[in-house]
C-alpha cells in the first residue's frame, strides 16, 4: 500500500464515515439498527435524522475538514503557513459558501459560528471547561496529512486550530494526540507510539501535560459530543479489523453518530488504505466535484518535497 493510498483514504475515510453517520444522529445507541445493517441509506423503517438531506451527505464535520485543507494548501506557488493559514478557516460566510459546503443545508453547520467579536481569530474559542466539544478535533486530520514540519510543530498547529473555536487546552491536547497519531499510522506505528511521543513533547508543559492524561485514563466508550468521549470511543471503533467495521462501530455508540464515525474512519482510512473502504460507500458519497480538486492539490503537495 502506497503513502498517497493512505493519505487519500484518510480524507475520504474522514467523509464516509461522517456521511454514514448523520442519518443516525441524536438517537440512543439502543434504538439504532443492528450494526451489519448501518449504511448510507438508513433501513427503511428506522426515523432517520435530518431526513431533508440526501444519503451520502457530510455535514459540518466533512466541511470544516475540507475548509481547513484548502486554507492550509493555498494557491500556487507555495502553500501558507499554518498560522496564516488557520484563521481563514471562520472567515465570515466562508463555510456556508465556501468551497466545502454543498449546496443544501448542511447537517450541524450552525455550530461553525464565526469568531467573537473584538478577539483574534487564533483566540477566538471558548476556553471554560464546558467548551470541550469535539468541533476542533472533528476537523484537524488534514493538518496532520498536509504537515511538513516535525512533531513539536504539528503539535503547535494542532493547538492552534483547535483555538479558533475551541480554546481549552483539553481539546488541544486531543486534536494534538490525534494528529500524532495520524502521522504515526502513516509511518507504521499505533497510538500508545503516539501518546508516548506527545508525553515527551508536554513534559515542560504541565497544563497540556494534565490533560493529557485524562485524555488516556481508560472509561466506557460513550458517542457523546464530548471531545475525550470522541476520541476515545473512535479508538475503541479502531479496534475493528476492517474499515467498515470500525466506521459501523462508531456509529453503534449513538448520539453524535457523524463526529464519531469520521474521526475514526479518518484513522481507518490511514491504516487500510483507499481501497479498502467500500464502494458502495465511495460511489455514494456526495460532493465529488468540492472533494477531487482538493485532494488533487493535497496529492500535488505531498509530492513536492
Amino acid at each position: 500500500m502506497t503513502a498517497d493510498d493512505r493519505v487519500a483514504g484518510g480524507l475520504v475515510g474522514l467523509l464516509v464515515g461522517d456521511a454514514l453517520g448523520v442519518p443516525y444522529e441524536f438517537h440512543d445507541p439502543r434504538n439504532l439498527p443492528p450494526p451489519e445493517q448501518i449504511e448510507l441509506e438508513p433501513p427503511p423503517d428506522f426515523r432517520r435524522s435530518h431526513r431533508g438531506v440526501p444519503p451520502g451527505t457530510w455535514s459540518d464535520d466533512g466541511a470544516q475538514a475540507l475548509a481547513l485543507l484548502d486554507s492550509l494548501l493555498g494557491r500556487p506557488p507555495r502553500p501558507r503557513r499554518p498560522r496564516a493559514a488557520l484563521p481563514r478557516l471562520v472567515a465570515p460566510g466562508r463555510l456556508r459558501r465556501g468551497r466545502a459546503t454543498l449546496r443544501h443545508r448542511q447537517p450541524d453547520l450552525r455550530r461553525a459560528a464565526p469568531p467573537r467579536a473584538g478577539r483574534p481569530r487564533l483566540a477566538a474559542g471558548g476556553t471554560g471547561e464546558r467548551d470541550n466539544g469535539n468541533g476542533s478535533l472533528m476537523r484537524v486530520l488534514p493538518l496532520a496529512l498536509w504537515h511538513r514540519g516535525d512533531d513539536a510543530a504539528l503539535v503547535r498547529d494542532a493547538h492552534a486550530q483547535s483555538r479558533i473555536t475551541h480554546g481549552h487546552p483539553r481539546s488541544g491536547a486531543a486534536c494534538a494526540l490525534y494528529c500524532l497519531w495520524a502521522r504515526a499510522e502513516l509511518a507504521g506505528r499505533t497510538h500508545d507510539d503516539a501518546l508516548a511521543q506527545l508525553r515527551r513533547l508536554y513534559a515542560d508543559d504541565p497544563v497540556h501535560a494534565a490533560e493529557l492524561e485524562g485524555i488516556a485514563a481508560p472509561f466506557p466508550a460513550r458517542g457523546t459530543g464530548y471531545v475525550v468521549d470522541c476520541l476515545h470511543s473512535a479508538r475503541v471503533a479502531l479496534e475493528e479489523p476492517t474499515y467498515e467495521r470500525v466506521v459501523r462501530r462508531a456509529v453503534a455508540f449513538g448520539l453524535d453518530t457523524d463526529t464519531t464515525a469520521a474521526v475514526a474512519g479518518g484513522i481507518a482510512g490511514l491504516r487500510h488504505g483507499l481501497g479498502a473502504i467500500p464502494q458502495r460507500w465511495r460511489d455514494g458519497l456526495r460532493g465529488g466535484t468540492i472533494l477531487e480538486p482538493l485532494l488533487a492539490r493535497l496529492r500535488a503537495h505531498l509530492a513536492s518535497e
